[in-house]
């Protein structure tokens, strides 16, 4: 694994706290070289601070993705790095009724989840597939796999973002480029407490440096699809039977918020 990341330039978003932050150390374990971009300056300033002092060569980009000129602002500030990885884990949620949700929230997803995660792998990916080589990891969810009520926006731009990695996967796959869908389920970060969605975080919650660990392998040995923990498989495989209009049907109940 080593020799595949060691030395290499990797930008991740959204690498101020959680999955993020998480993946940035595990590839800079693997010797890779990072530029860290999140909204959050501070946060992004202590992870660099941390990360070079362990003798890692860190840049910071401060960015909004929720902004249209986000992705261009990362992508230039880039200019003269060759960058090989492109860590798409910049992401955003909303827990309730959507007919009451505010609905900036709710666009802000696609415009984080989607356009952003897109726009920022059509500026890096034309290099890659140029180089003959390189790593896109895409952070997806397990919520992916079926519609979750009260989560209706996330899950939805979820399922987009997995199928576009899958397929820009086979895409790709001719000119060396690898690409990852990381599909983790209830881990620990701030996702529950941003989106409002507490009651979804539940029992065996992941801790954030297994789920980093295992999504750098995969992407490493060019695995297309990871879930990352057990349960997680079995319940995508069982989503895939069963009828979707059942599963949407017991999972409304469940996540049915408290009147």
């Amino acid at each position: 694994m080593a020799a595949e990341f060691a030395g290499r330039w990797a930008v991740v978003t959204g690498a101020s706290a959680g999955i993020g932050a998480a993946l940035a150390r595990e590839l800079a374990r693997e010797g890779a070289k990072l530029i860290l971009t999140a909204r959050r300056a501070d946060r992004l300033e202590a992870l660099a601070t941390e990360l070079r002092a362990q003798g890692t060569e860190v840049r910071v980009v401060v960015a909004d993705l929720n902004e249209r000129g986000g992705p261009q602002a990362i992508f230039e500030a880039t200019a003269g790095v060759v960058v090989d990885v492109l860590v798409n884990n910049a992401g955003l949620g909303q827990y309730g009724a959507f007919v009451s949700s505010g609905i900036e929230q709710e666009l802000s997803q696609v415009r984080v989840n989607c356009e952003a995660m897109v726009h920022l792998t059509r500026l890096f990916a034309p290099g890659m597939a140029e180089r003959r080589r390189g790593w896109i990891l895409v952070v997806a969810s397990t919520a992916s796999f079926q519609p979750v009520p009260y989560l209706t926006t996330y899950a939805a731009t979820k399922a987009f973002d997995r199928f576009f990695a899958e397929a820009l996967a086979a895409e790709m796959a001719s000119s060396g480029v690898r690409v990852t869908a990381l599909c983790p389920g209830p881990t620990e970060s701030e996702f529950f407490e941003v989106a409002g969605a507490a009651k979804f975080r539940g029992r065996g919650v992941q801790r954030v440096e297994v789920v980093a660990r295992r999504a750098v392998r995969a992407l490493g040995r060019g695995q297309r699809v990871i879930i990352p923990y057990a349960s997680g498989r079995l319940t995508a495989l069982a989503v895939r039977l069963l009828p979707t209009r059942w599963i949407t049907a017991v999972v409304e109940r469940a996540a049915r918020p408290a009147r």
